[in-house]
């Protein structure tokens, strides 16, 4: 019975279903806006009033100035950077930078909202305030979905990636508020709460939707010279603007500088390492540029928890090194047996990139917190950098490691299980998504216009 449920004639005529879910659900972000989003005292025109009474001095001290510039990176990472790293498919450009900026744009409204309801709901009024780093934090939610977009890449309709969207957002926000409101755990670079959840979220969704007679699209899963370029650009602005992710929401001053730092230099790391073992597993030492464009990331995603602390400039070094080496591994012989024996088809690999490394990026946090000791970091940068305030105020570094552990397992078990009931839903035969033989191809959602292919080149003679 639910083989013939799920085992519909697909058709990816999507002329009625994407236009009702897009004015629907964006008509919903208006209402629900309308509703429950206000500024915050430092977007409100009440700036002024709020300076006299904090006693502020200058309008430099506003949020605006300090986050804005990070914002400005982040966005260019999600938009930008996310798009074009999954542009390497040869006949699936459009859906991958066009999709992304789909996803993008509904899952940063749709953010705002959950986010604030868990984060900044103002009780007295029932309002949610949002500033600057509201939005810096809503493409930080928005990049859990992009991760697990690129597990299912080329095998989806744009009606699923909203669905996606919706659900995955919803999740993040629950595990977020778990891990760093009750946990009271740190990761201001997401390796848990966005990576190791939109890795293994989209993981989970690729295993259920898993397709038996993938391989008659075999002809498209690849690259071609100028696809695989363009995957290097968004390669390269994430390369180059993941310190800002990972410092973004971090506290002024030492903890923010720290984290760039940090960041810096496990990515830097990262690049020698993949560019070492991809030589040496390839024939005639020769490069492949899958493991350049994804591999030379994963330090900045297993660095993303520890930036803030005090891991020294060496032990950034290490896990860049480290996360290179396994990043590029997996992508050699990890990604076919699990295709093989687990039935499970990662377009983007992210199981290499942004699974494994936000993992053991949330482990290293662990780790490196329970080591903490007054000597290093003071008493006071102690309680800075791990917030032992309030109702934490007593806890010691030995329990902050306990619960940076746990909450990695929180951010796994909310993608793998999340994943799993939003995979069965998109399982559903009423998305259009495409047939088996009709995968990685722009053409099933796309006008594609290449009657130029067939034109001879300029100055070629007619014969």
């Amino acid at each position: 019975m639910l083989g013939w449920f799920y085992g519909g004639t697909k058709s990816t005529n999507v002329r009625v279903s994407l236009p009702a879910v897009c004015f629907v659900w964006q008509i919903a972000m208006i209402v629900l806006f309308g509703v429950f989003i206000r500024y915050n005292e430092e977007a409100d025109t009440h700036w002024q009033e709020f300076r006299r009474e904090n006693n502020i001095s200058s309008d430099i001290e506003n949020d605006f100035y300090f986050r804005y510039p990070s914002f400005q990176d982040v966005h260019v990472m999600i938009f930008v950077g996310f798009g074009f790293l999954m542009t390497f498919l040869k006949r699936y450009s459009f859906g991958a930078v066009g999709f992304n900026f789909l996803v993008a744009a509904f899952g940063i409204q749709w953010a705002l909202l959950m986010q604030g309801w868990f984060h900044t709901l103002d009780p007295a009024t029932g309002k949610i305030l949002i500033g600057v780093e509201n939005l810096i934090n809503a493409d930080f939610c928005v990049a859990g979905c992009l991760i697990a977009y690129g597990a299912l890449l080329g095998k989806v309709s744009p009606v699923q990636l909203l669905v996606l969207t919706l659900f995955g957002v919803t999740l993040f926000a629950v595990e977020e508020y778990i891990i760093l409101d009750l946990l009271h755990a740190r990761d201001a670079g997401g390796s848990m709460v966005i990576h190791a959840f939109g890795g293994y979220y989209g993981l989970a969704i690729s295993w259920v939707l898993y397709r038996p007679n993938l391989n008659l699209s075999k002809r498209l899963n690849g690259s071609v010279y100028h696809s695989d370029v363009f995957a290097m650009i968004g390669t390269l602005f994430l390369w180059m603007f993941w310190p800002s992710f990972n410092s973004a929401i971090t506290d002024h001053g030492d903890g923010q500088h720290r984290a760039a730092i940090n960041t810096y230099l496990a990515l830097a790391s990262s690049v020698l390492t993949a560019v070492g073992i991809s030589s040496v597993t390839q024939k005639k030492g020769k490069l492949d540029m899958v493991h350049i464009q994804n591999a030379t990331l994963a330090g900045g995603v297993a660095m993303g928890t520890a930036a803030e602390f005090m891991i020294t400039p060496y032990g950034s070094l290490i896990v860049g090194f480290c996360c290179g080496m396994i990043s590029t591994f997996g992508y050699v012989f990890v990604t076919p047996l699990l295709e093989k024996y687990l039935k499970l088809q990662d377009t983007c690999g992210v199981h290499n990139l942004h699974a494994v490394p936000g993992m053991l990026g949330g482990f290293i946090g662990a780790i490196v917190a329970a080591s903490a000791t007054e000597e290093v970091y003071s008493r006071e940068g102690l309680i800075n950098t791990f917030d032992f305030e309030g109702d934490f105020a007593d806890r010691t570094v030995g329990t902050q490691g306990g619960f940076q552990a746990a909450a990695c397992c929180v951010a796994i078990a909310f993608g793998i299980v999340g994943g799993g009931c939003v995979g069965l839903v998109l399982k559903i035969p009423i998305w259009g998504d495409p047939a088996d033989d009709n995968c990685y191809d722009d053409e099933a959602y796309w006008e594609v216009r290449e009657c130029f292919l067939n034109s001879p080149p300029v100055g070629a003679v007619a014969l």
